[in-house]
Parts: C-alpha cells; structure tokens; sequence
C-alpha cells in the first residue's frame, strides 16, 4: 500500500508544480478558503515522491500545503552516487521548499502564511527534526513521527542482522516466529497498566524470559529452535561492534523486525553513496567501519543535534511522537534523543515548554501494530480536526495559543469507525486506567507520572 495515495478533496484550488535548482521538485497546493497557514509535508524511505496523502487531508482543511521529492525521483538509479542528490535527500530540498513555499504563497494569496507548520513520519519525521536543528526560521511548529534521530546507526543494525540471517539459515527468523514472540511478550505484560487488553502501555516494565520459546523435545509447533532462538536474543541485544562493545541499545521487549532481505535503501547508503560500486558486496559490510563511512559520505542523515536554542528562542515548538513497538526506527533512539534534548536545553521540565514526546503504546512504524494508531500524525485520516485528536491541530494551538498539550486521544478504526480509542500521555507520563470506566474509551484513562519513564529521562 502507497503511504503517500491520495484522499478524495471537496474543495478547489490551485496545483503548483515547481523544480529547484533543475533537480528538486515539490508541488504546492493552494486552497481557495485558505487559513492563512502553510504546511509542509515530509516523506520517508528514499523520498523521490510526493505525499499526496497529507496534501489532501490537509487543503481540505484550509493549509497551503506543499511537498517535495528531497531532489530526486523514485525511478531515479543509483541517485545516492551524486553529491548533490545526498545532501538535497539529507536537508537542503526541505528547506529550499519552505523558501519557495512561502514566496509562492505571498505571491498567489498578496499575503504571506501567518504561520507554517511541518508535518512528516519516517524519513519525514526525520525531515521535520532536521528543518527544527538546521533551520530553525523555516517553521513554527514541527511534528516529527518515528524520526530515527540517528539513522546510520539504526540502519546498521538493519544490514547486519539480515546478513547475519544469511550468514546462519537454521537462525532466520520468519514473521511466524516474531508473531509468536510479540504475542508471549504481550501475554506477559499487558496487564501491567491495569487492563488486558492486547496492548502493553509500557514496554520499559515489560521482563520476559525468551528461554521460555524454547522449543521442548518432540515440540515443533508453538516455539523456536536453539538456532532461532540464539538468534531472536542476538538482536534484541543491543548490537555489537567487532570488539563486542555495544553500538546502540538494543529493543524493547515485544518489538518484532522485518523478515526477509534488507531495504534496497540500506544497500544504496553503501553500495552507491559510499563505495560508487554497483557490485558491492554486502557480505563484506563492517559495522564499525562502513558506520564511520556513511557519516563521512552524508554527515547530515543523522538528526540527533541537540542544540536547539535558536528555534527554542523563537517560541517555536515541537510534537515528536513514536511507536512503542515501531520495527524499523526503533523507540529507544528516539527516547534517547529526547533525552539529550533536555540535557541541552535546561532539563526535563524546561524541554516541555518546547517540545513534547508522546509515546505510542502498541504501534508498529508510523501506524499500525494491535495498539490505537490514529491521531493525526502523517499519513492518517483525522477523525475530527480537533486539538484533542488531531497532533497537527494539538500543534497549532500550542503555537497560536499558548496551550500545550496535555494529551492526546489516539483511536483504532474499524472500516471508518473508532473500535477503541486510548489516551496518549506526553513523556514521561503513561496512561492508567481508572478501574471503573469503559476500558474501550479514552475517557477511562488518565495520564500521570510514570516513575520509571521519569528515572529514564533523567539519568539519559
């Protein structure tokens, strides 16, 4: 399914293509009841599209809305191997759009935006942290889903536990075998915040014994092999450089990965963008070596800058939101780079003047997963666009108003229907279930400080 497909519009307006430099396109839409804001829209993987999905949701609802294919084409080969398309992809084409944006905007409405907002998950999460660290004048308010703060890394884990499937068949792990994993995990923990309800709120509580999937003499159905199951610890470890020192931290309990080959943009990082060598052998990739460089080829993929004050300053603000069980940009990085958030920038309960992050029980990347998955973020169909629903909306009253937000309600449809909805708590609150309500309602929960989720915040 295209992430990026559009929505059906009921209301006129203005479609404007444009190119950049020759190389960066974006189209920009322009709605006749215009709001007076403008919004950009980021995209994901290797870009080279344009997200019609939030252009259309969000000229419905009066934004001038523009996005750009981060200065290349989806059918374009080999793109990585050009110095230019690296740094358009990492930060420039985002940036440049907001530029052209905003003149186009001036020019068409004889006023300029009141007030511009990013929206973007993915790739696009990581756009809008980006367009928050480099260019802090761009926009007032960005809301950056899963945005893999440091992405190199998080891509080398990727690469190196699909070799390693490769290297060590009788250890492959197959999606039967992470559902049997995710679903004991949930088993054991999902009465943690109260109520069962096939969603663990909080992970970081979470203590399950993988031991317990072994698969038990003349047992074959249920469990996993000593090779699987050496290899499900292996990558929920964190992951090791050469000299069994960790790189990174590991996953939560519960979170499942991707089977199967790398994504083809894990090898263009190396194949194209580091070595120009279309027969590169993936087998010969270091972890240590080849992560040093792709941060010396493209410096600016990573988004975990922490120095922020000049958007700060500005009063300028942050939604940064994150799936639990995400398995592509994992949730620990993201907590981490909060973390570091608040040590630069006057500590936990200053960072909450400025930017918040809401975790996302039961989400897998972006949507997704058992847990509720709609809230506004990029890519969903707001039910109503409401502060309390819609994060894009809990945004432009921060900016506009001066309220920030508390919480937000998340729901997990049915066809079009809410079939439950939930609280989302900025971190490091978690949501607790006032043990009389409707489990099935977000008005049964409340949001409060969560011990653990604060000792983390702190001590990161």
């Amino acid at each position: 399914r295209n992430p990026y497909a559009p929505t059906p519009v009921n209301a006129g307006f203005c479609r404007v293509e444009g190119r950049i430099e020759g190389t960066i396109g974006f189209e920009l839409w322009l709605p006749q009841q215009w709001n007076g804001r403008l919004l950009g829209a980021g995209v994901g993987g290797d870009a080279g599209v344009y997200n019609y999905r939030d252009l259309t949701i969000r000229v419905a609802q009066g934004f001038a809305a523009v996005s750009t294919d981060s200065g290349h084409k989806i059918t374009q080969a080999r793109w990585m191997r050009e110095p230019k398309a690296r740094v358009d992809y990492e930060h420039r084409a985002s940036h440049l759009t907001a530029q052209a944006a905003k003149a186009l905007v001036a020019r068409f409405y004889g006023q300029a935006p009141s007030r511009s907002y990013y929206l973007g998950c993915s790739g696009g999460g990581r756009q809008a942290l980006k367009e928050m660290q480099n260019y802090p004048g761009d926009y007032d308010g960005v809301v950056a889903g899963a945005p893999g703060p440091y992405m190199p890394l998080q891509s080398v884990r990727m690469m190196w536990f699909s070799l390693e499937a490769q290297r060590k068949p009788l250890g492959a792990l197959g999606d039967e075998d992470w559902a049997l994993y995710e679903a004991r995990v949930t088993a054991a923990c999902d009465g943690l915040d109260g109520v069962k309800d096939g969603v663990v709120e909080n992970p970081a509580r979470c203590r399950f014994p993988t031991a317990a999937l072994l698969c038990k003499p003349g047992q074959a159905d249920g469990c996993l092999t000593a090779p699987r199951l050496a290899m499900l610890n292996s990558i929920i470890a964190p992951l090791k450089d050469e000299r069994g020192r960790a790189m990174d931290w590991g996953l939560f309990p519960g979170v499942r990965t991707r089977p199967g080959p790398p994504s083809p943009l894990l090898r263009a990082m190396w194949a194209d963008a580091v070595y120009d060598n279309p027969d590169w052998d993936a087998l010969t990739f270091r972890r240590t070596a080849d992560l040093a460089a792709v941060n010396r080829v493209m410096p600016e993929l990573r988004a975990d800058r922490t120095a922020i004050h000049p958007f700060i300053a500005q009063g300028h603000k942050a939604i940064i939101y994150q799936g639990w069980q995400d398995p592509s940009t994992n949730a620990g990085p993201t907590i981490r780079y909060y973390g570091g958030l608040a040590r630069a920038n006057g500590g936990p309960d200053k960072l909450v003047e400025a930017v918040r992050l809401f975790m996302v029980p039961g989400m897998y990347h972006c949507r997704g997963g058992p847990g509720a998955d709609v809230f506004g973020g990029s890519g969903h169909v707001p039910l109503e666009p409401d502060p309390q629903s819609d994060v894009l909306w809990a945004l432009v009253r921060w900016v506009e108003q001066g309220q920030a937000p508390a919480s937000l309600v998340a729901a997990k449809l049915e066809g079009d229907a809410p079939r439950f909805t939930r609280r989302l708590c900025p971190f490091p609150q978690s949501a607790r279930f006032d043990g009389k309500g409707d489990p099935a309602n977000a008005s049964s929960y409340t949001c409060e400080e969560d011990p653990l989720l604060r000792a983390m915040f702190t001590r990161l």
